[in-house]
């Protein structure tokens, strides 16, 4: 190691997880919860790779029925409610439009499917499913004239990576600690603990910990985890299948979701995005190199392929004004087709006689990050005292007000911060929730707001961000904090790239 690293006080923990994505942060925020002492590293930004590249749906995922993954969509469906009544601000229900492809499944096949997924569901705020005459519907104004039948059914949205946060944010407050920048270097057995060494990817100082478990939630690279640091492990095949989504200006004037059926199998969504955008996805193509994780022009083609056998005007890849990628960690069942593999998660506990149990944890959706984080307790039961789960009626930070409750808060807010118009409010809060009072605090006025970025990116906000949501770039603040980094130009950027710089150098005189 190099002479200039240093060990720091060693720290005793009794979960040590790998990963700031959605699985991390919900065992870490879980475990805090039952009275753990938990320390969870992260080597980039939360949220940075596969939790903030979905499709952004909590959602059981219809055609997961057709692979008979009924375990799987049941309890996504249960969770959809869950959720959604724990974060209201950042999670609210979307209704679909399923038009009928008469070249494709049957319509008693969706129609079956559809009462199913209902069923499976268990809803009791969410709407059902109905068939819609696509003539008469206003969701059929956009598309072709040769469909004449559909279906609507429920499911909900959610701003992925800022859920990651809020797990985060809510694992600190009940006494977790979070490293982000800082990168899992090495861990051996020794001595009735797991010897930990980690690195701080800003300084490069070394940090010496210990811990009786650990939790490998790395997403895409759990394997090299496992493969470069614990090799009593036994081999597990993972899967990397990556899923390539565009940002589109609006392609239609209704603010409808759209679900379609494409030719391969696959199915595609049109989701009116931020206000002023359409998001289009997803793909499903195996991938090799975690280095390289961008959506190519053969996906782009792809996708606008897909809507433009169903809208009745031409889509473009010139309509598209940004892209991303995710790659999606799935536990090889050995299925041919990347569509047909499985999406659910795979937990394996190993502990080599010696009491300090390795969770590693395969796969998984965003929809069941808090079901699969009760589960990964559970693997822990045999080594440590675990509490009883707590999480299942819980509020996420900001998200303590009732979802029907929404419009009032936006209102509520508008009220008492006058300078505020009503776009912004509903911004703020769709972000914050009731956490917006925290942000803007006794500010009566714009100026008391500071610089101002861009799109009413203010410097309370930032300051905010900085402080309580381990943000430290403009990538960080304009492209995971929010999705502000589509509204700015070069010059805004730029501007705010100054002042962090500012801020930094002031932090570290």
């Amino acid at each position: 190691m190099n002479s200039s690293l240093y060990y720091k006080n060693m720290q005793e923990f009794d979960l040590f997880i790998i990963g700031g994505g959605i699985n991390g942060s919900g065992v870490a925020r879980d475990a805090a919860g039952r009275g753990l002492r938990v320390l969870l590293c992260e080597k980039d930004d939360l949220a940075q790779a596969t939790s903030s590249s979905s499709t952004k749906l909590i959602h059981g995922g219809l055609r997961y029925l057709e692979n008979f993954d009924f375990k799987l969509v049941r309890e996504s469906l249960v969770e959809r409610e869950t959720l959604l009544k724990s974060m209201p601000h950042i999670i609210w229900p979307l209704r679909f439009v399923l038009p009928h492809h008469s070249g494709l499944r049957p319509y008693w096949l969706i129609r079956l499917g559809l009462l199913f997924y209902d069923y499976l569901g268990s809803r009791k705020i969410l709407k059902g499913t109905r068939a819609i005459n696509l003539r008469e519907h206003n969701s059929g104004e956009p598309l072709k004239s040769i469909f004449k039948k559909g279906f609507e059914y429920s499911d909900c949205w959610v701003d992925d990576s800022r859920m990651v946060v809020l797990n985060s944010r809510d694992a600190k407050r009940l006494g977790a600690k979070i490293y982000t920048r800082t990168k899992f270097d090495k861990a051996e057995r020794k001595d009735g603990f797991w010897d930990i060494t980690l690195i701080n990817e800003r300084s490069k100082e070394a940090i010496k910990i210990k811990s009786k478990a650990i939790i490998n939630c790395a997403g895409p690279w759990v394997q090299n985890i496992i493969e470069n640091n614990f090799s009593d492990v036994a081999n597990s095949s993972l899967r990397l299948i990556r899923g390539s989504h565009i940002v589109t200006k609006n392609l239609f004037k209704n603010k409808y979701n759209y679900i379609f059926q494409n030719s391969d199998g696959r199915v595609i969504f049109v989701i009116p995005y931020e206000e002023d955008y359409t998001l289009i996805g997803t793909t499903d193509v195996e991938h090799t190199d975690l280095d390289k994780i961008f959506c190519t022009e053969q996906e782009k083609e792809y996708l606008i392929n897909a809507i433009n056998n169903y809208f009745n005007f031409e889509a473009s890849k010139k309509d598209i004004v940004w892209s991303f990628s995710g790659v999606r960690p799935l536990f090889d069942d050995q299925k041919a087709s990347p569509q047909k593999v499985t999406r659910d998660y795979v937990i394996k506990t190993e502990d080599a006689q010696s009491n300090l149990p390795l969770v590693n944890v395969f796969g998984g959706k965003i929809t069941t990050f808090r079901k699969l984080s009760e589960k990964v307790l559970n693997e822990l039961k045999p080594y440590m005292s675990i509490k009883n789960k707590w999480t299942a009626g819980s509020k996420l930070p900001g998200g303590d007000f009732d979802t029907e409750n929404f419009d009032q808060l936006v209102n509520e807010i508008s009220r008492k911060y006058k300078f505020l118009d009503q776009r912004w409010a509903y911004r703020l809060v769709r972000s914050y929730g009731t956490e917006v009072i925290n942000i803007l605090g006794k500010s009566e006025k714009l100026e008391d707001l500071g610089e101002n970025f861009g799109w009413n990116l203010t410097e309370k906000e930032v300051v905010w961000l900085i402080e309580n949501e381990w943000a430290e770039t403009s990538e960080d603040i304009l492209w995971r904090r929010s999705k502000i980094g589509l509204r700015l130009d070069e010059d805004q950027v730029k501007r705010l790239d100054a002042y962090l710089n500012v801020l930094n150098k002031n932090k570290n005189n």
